[in-house]
């Protein structure tokens, strides 16, 4: 029987429970964000907890990450972005464990769902409205006032307005869109394999080719697992610059 590529995708419940009309049961996808929490924490506070002059590996990978995302923000934003360190960071380490875990067969992919990269954007995108509002109060809003003659207003800055929305739409989709598509292909080349062996005779022979496919976008998919949690941060740190100096933006 061939195997379904999107059954990967599926969100099963494994403590079932309702509350009046909500479904509030406690998911595989639930199981993995926990673990992908609790492990990025872990790693952190065991690397972390004996500081030595000459590091650990897992010390010199905890400091190289801190070091890659401070660095980050430090290109886009300054030293004034460094006040945003922990939520960037964050975001970077949740993103890039759940992409990187859920290469692993028989993992669940909690980028592959919509409604969590979603969330991610949505809270990226409340922190810079947020942030724009207390930096700058009504001022803010200067950033959808482009310099251009009076006339031209009119017309730019509805399209700024909806510039500005659409980035939740787009920083959302791009990490659903990239991780969705990765592990269907991953998926989909399975069931050649697997098809064609148990097709026996020559087709058998044939299965080599889709294995060596596996291997091949699994090295990618792991390229892009690493790129997608690099653009996720570092539209993020984008996006914060431009809540903080409203002059670099015109």
């Amino acid at each position: 029987m061939a195997l379904n590529p999107m059954e990967q995708f599926e969100v099963k419940p494994i403590v079932p429970l309702h509350i009046g009309p909500w479904d509030v049961s406690f998911t595989n996808q639930s199981l993995f964000m926990c673990l992908v929490v609790a492990t990025v924490a872990l790693f952190l506070v065991i690397a972390m907890s004996k500081r030595r002059l000459v590091p650990s590996r897992a010390q010199s990978m905890a400091e190289m990450s801190y070091e890659f995302v401070a660095g980050m923000i430090r290109s886009t934003t300054g030293d004034d972005g460094l006040v945003f360190f922990p939520f960037v960071f964050s975001i970077f380490m949740f993103v890039l464990l759940s992409n990187f875990l859920g290469l692993i067969p028989g993992a669940f992919t909690v980028t592959s769902q919509i409604i969590v990269t979603l969330a991610l954007a949505g809270l990226v995108m409340l922190t810079v409205v947020v942030t724009g509002f207390i930096v700058h109060g009504i001022g803010f809003l200067k950033l959808f006032v482009p310099k251009a003659p009076w006339y031209l207003l009119i017309l730019l800055v509805p399209i700024e307005v909806i510039s500005f929305l659409t980035r939740l739409v787009s920083l959302s989709v791009r990490l659903f869109a990239n991780m969705l598509a990765g592990h269907t292909m991953l998926a989909v080349f399975a069931s050649f394999v697997i098809a064609l062996g148990a097709a026996g005779g020559i087709l058998a022979y044939l299965s080599f080719t889709p294995m060596f496919m596996i291997v091949f976008i699994g090295a990618l998919e792991m390229l892009v697992a690493f790129l997608q949690a690099y653009v996720f941060a570092i539209l993020t740190c984008i996006y914060l610059n431009e809540a903080l100096h409203l002059h670099e933006h015109h």
